[in-house]
C-alpha cells in the first residue's frame, strides 16, 4: 500500500521599479533686478531608488526527489488471522519464514504495531514536506501483514534510495535497554553491502546524538549484522531494521507510550534518513 505526499518549492519572483515625474507648462519667470540673481528650483521631486528582489529560486534539499520506503512492523489484525500470518514465505539465503507476527507489547498492553505505525507516519509527513517520495508498506494499523517478503518487495519495485523498517523489542529481561539497527550480513548484493552499512551507522549515530542508548543485550555499538531477517535479505534497496528499544523495560515503555516519546524517536529517524540521502 503506498501514500505519496510530494511539497513541491514554489518559485517567488518579484521586481518593483517606481519612477516620479512632473508635466506641463513653464511658467515665464519676472525680470529680475540687475543688483540680485535669479534663483530657479525644480519643482520636479528626486525619484525614490529602483529596489529589486532576486528571481532566482532558493536550491532545493539534496535529498527532494529521493524515495524513501518506511516499513512499520507487524500489522493490528495479525493477531486475528493466524492463518495467513503463519503460512510460510521467502526469506532469503534458501530459508523459509512465517509471512508475519503479532510483535510484542509493553506490560501495560501497548502493542508494538501502533508504536511502530505512529512513529512511521511521522517520519513520512516529515520527510514528505521535504519534497521527498514516501512509501508505507502499510497504509492503516487494522489488516493483516503484508508478508515478509512483500514488504522487501515493495521497497524494491518503489526503487527506494533507502528502506528503514521501524520496530521495536520485547526482551523478557527488564533491565535489558537500548535501540539496534540491523543490517544484511554478509551481504548477498552490492546494495547489502557499503550502501546498507552506511546508512545503519547513520541511523545509528543520529539516534546516539539524540540521546538514545545503545543496546545492552544485542548487537554491538548499536549494530547487529543479521542473516536471518527477511526483509533485508530480500532487499535490492539500501536497507536497515530499527529496533528502538525494549518494550519490556520500564523507561522505553514509558516513552514509546507516550506521544512525546514516539515524537522524540520520530525526530531522529527523520534526521538520520535526510542525512543519508544528502550525503549518498
Amino acid at each position: 500500500m503506498v501514500a505519496v505526499r510530494a511539497n513541491p518549492l514554489p518559485l517567488l519572483t518579484g521586481l518593483a521599479l517606481l519612477t516620479a515625474c512632473s508635466g506641463g507648462s513653464e511658467a515665464a519667470l519676472p525680470a529680475a533686478p540687475s543688483s540680485s540673481p535669479v534663483a530657479v528650483q525644480s519643482s520636479a521631486p528626486a525619484p525614490p531608488p529602483v529596489t529589486t528582489t532576486s528571481s532566482q529560486p532558493a536550491a532545493p534539499p539534496a535529498s527532494a526527489g529521493k524515495v524513501v520506503v518506511l516499513d512499520p512492523g507487524h500489522n493490528g489484525g495479525n493477531a486475528w488471522n493466524p492463518q495467513e500470518i503463519n503460512r510460510k514465505v521467502p526469506a532469503g539465503r534458501g530459508q523459509t519464514k512465517p509471512c508475519n507476527t503479532t510483535g510484542t507489547s509493553t506490560n501495560a498492553g501497548y502493542p508494538e504495531h501502533a508504536f511502530t505505525f505512529a512513529v512511521a507516519q511521522e517520519v513520512g509527513k516529515a520527510l514528505a514536506a521535504k519534497g521527498i517520495k514516501v512509501v508505507y508498506t502499510r497504509s492503516d494499523d487494522t489488516g493483516a501483514g503484508p508478508c515478509v517478503d512483500k514488504r522487501a518487495e515493495i521497497g524494491n519495485e518503489a526503487e527506494a534510495d533507502a528502506v528503514v523498517s521501524i520496530h521495536a523489542d520485547g526482551s523478557t529481561s527488564a533491565s535489558a535497554h537500548g535501540f539496534h539497527v540491523a543490517y544484511s550480513a554478509p551481504p548477498l548484493n552490492a546494495a547489502q553491502g557499503e550502501p546498507s552499512l552506511k546508512l545503519a551507522r547513520t541511523v545509528r549515530d543520529t539516534l546516539q546524538g539524540a540521546g538514545f542508548a545503545t543496546s545492552t543485550y544485542i548487537g554491538s555499538a548499536g549494530l547487529s549484522a543479521r542473516s536471518d531477517l527477511a526483509g533485508l535479505n530480500l532487499s535490492t534497496r539500501p536497507a536497515v531494521l530499527v529496533e528502538c528499544g525494549n518494550m519490556r523495560n520500564a523507561e522505553e515503555a514509558a516513552q514509546m507510550s507516550s506521544a512525546s516519546g514516539r515524537g522524540k524517536y520520530a525526530e531522529a529517524i527523520t534526521q538520520a534518513i535526510e542525512s543519508y540521502l544528502g550525503a549518498s
